[in-house]
């Protein structure tokens, strides 16, 4: 029996994904004529409690079967990488690969081997064959509980090589989920702003900062993308048209609208967690800023604060009755809470003497923000309701722009460098916590990282 914690209940999860061009089934340890063969009735998955630590699971080499063409060679090599790396930074396993494996003398005796992956205090054996059928790629895989022997999950996976990626994220998911009872996050999308091209650009990433591409080509000046929770648009700013206006991209056709033109300038969109609505800043002359909001194709413009400060970088929160904002109506910049009317208004931050961008955590309990305490900003988090804040990177340049993923596992923010030979911007993310970082991007300057939600 695998024992989790969370909460005195018992999860049993069944999943089968059918999604696009890939094709899932269920198999157990022979190929399965039904999905009831998918999981042994003995083998139980029980949460317990809350926390638990990572899974350690066995992940040796992909077995390439049968004579494979050199695109599903190739495309073998990708989804094994893929597949490898989101579950080691899905927070939820401690993944033992072929290095670490290497060290064992299997047998190919699975009651023999299955003692000698528990001798490296393995729970988890994950085993996976690529195969082709016709040109197409064939994912089959297996997790076993290696105190049992049994299998707990099994699935397979049918598609064309250039999906090689997608597939290893669904099935990286669907095994995230199993174990943990939570989405995982490797079939979601980052968008941020670029320079690379020499003009400031929207663009995308997958959540392991792989496959990068541009979303827009005005060759000017675009910015502060914000994902609509629908996951088909984004919101952003561009000085296509010379002055700063908030357009819409939908990213199946890549037609680009603008939405909100009228005014000097217009900054920092957020969209309603409904989608139909957008807050943002807006020049009322004088170098005053204030927060609007506005139905989503521009319409019904309201003015929500009323101040002598500059207010912007409006987030609509989670539950949609509230606004986080940065005001400097007492003096520094401090980020305040409003409701989403304009009303009840209160402030958040206290420490530090400019704190900036707040992002909600998906759970409305908490915000990121950038803060500066010390010279550079760094990023913070703050709870809603306690007030209780604290610093979550320190030093090493200016960490700037958080937000958070969409399970509030995870936090992306921009590092800014300056040296001799000038300053770099590069994308990173870390734990929620602010442990385990990497670096996401390394070509040109990048800022503004945004996370979508879980896809439909």
């Amino acid at each position: 029996m695998i024992r989790v914690t969370s909460n005195t209940m018992a999860l049993y999860l069944l999943v089968l994904l059918v999604m696009g061009s890939v094709s899932g089934s269920a198999f157990s340890q022979q190929p399965p004529t039904s999905d009831d063969q998918l999981t042994d009735p003995e083998v139980n998955v029980v949460l317990e409690g809350r926390q638990r630590s990572r899974f350690r699971m066995a992940m040796p080499t992909v077995e390439r079967q049968g004579a494979l063409g050199p695109q599903v060679r190739d495309a073998a090599d990708l989804l094994e990488q893929t597949l490898r790396t989101d579950l080691d930074q899905s927070g939820v396993f401690d993944v033992q690969g072929p290095m670490q494996l290497s060290v064992l003398s299997l047998t190919g005796v699975d009651e023999r081997d299955f003692e000698l992956y528990r001798s490296l205090r393995n729970e988890l054996l994950l085993r996976a064959v690529v195969k082709q059928d016709q040109g197409r790629l064939i994912l089959e895989g297996r997790v076993f509980d290696l105190a049992s022997g049994k299998v707990v999950l099994g699935k397979r996976y049918r598609g064309d090589p250039s999906i090689a990626r997608r597939i290893a994220h669904t099935f990286a998911d669907e095994i995230i989920l199993y174990f943990s009872g939570r989405q995982g996050l490797a079939l979601t999308s980052i968008a941020f702003a670029s320079d690379r091209s020499g003009f400031k650009e929207i663009y995308l990433m997958d959540s392991d900062g792989a496959n990068q591409r541009p979303i827009t080509a005005h060759k000017s000046i675009s910015m502060s993308p914000e994902w609509n929770p629908n996951g088909r648009e984004l919101a952003y700013i561009s000085y296509y048209s010379g002055t700063p206006n908030i357009y819409l991209v939908d990213l199946s056709s890549g037609r680009k609208t603008p939405v909100i033109t009228t005014g000097s300038l217009n900054i920092s969109p957020s969209f309603s967690p409904d989608g139909g609505r957008i807050a943002f800043a807006r020049s009322i002359g004088d170098g005053n800023t204030e927060i609007f909001i506005s139905n989503r194709d521009g319409s019904g413009l309201q003015q929500l604060t009323h101040s002598s400060g500059i207010d912007t970088n409006p987030a609509w929160s989670p539950n949609g009755r509230e606004i986080a904002f940065t005001s400097s109506r007492t003096g520094s910049p401090q980020v305040y809470i409003m409701d989403a009317e304009g009303a009840n208004l209160r402030r958040v931050t206290f420490e530090g003497n400019y704190n900036d961008g707040a992002a909600w955590s998906p759970d409305g309990t908490r915000i990121v923000y950038a803060s500066r305490r010390t010279g550079n900003f760094d990023v913070a988090v703050a709870d809603v309701v306690t007030l209780e804040s604290r610093l979550l990177t320190s030093g090493g340049g200016s960490n700037e722009t958080p937000s958070f993923s969409p399970d509030g596992r995870r936090i992306l923010y921009t590092l800014k460098r300056t040296s001799r030979s000038g300053t770099t911007t590069q994308i990173y993310v870390m734990d929620a916590t602010g442990g385990n970082r990497k670096q996401l991007t390394t070509e040109g300057n990048n800022s503004a990282p945004v996370w979508s939600g879980f896809k439909e």
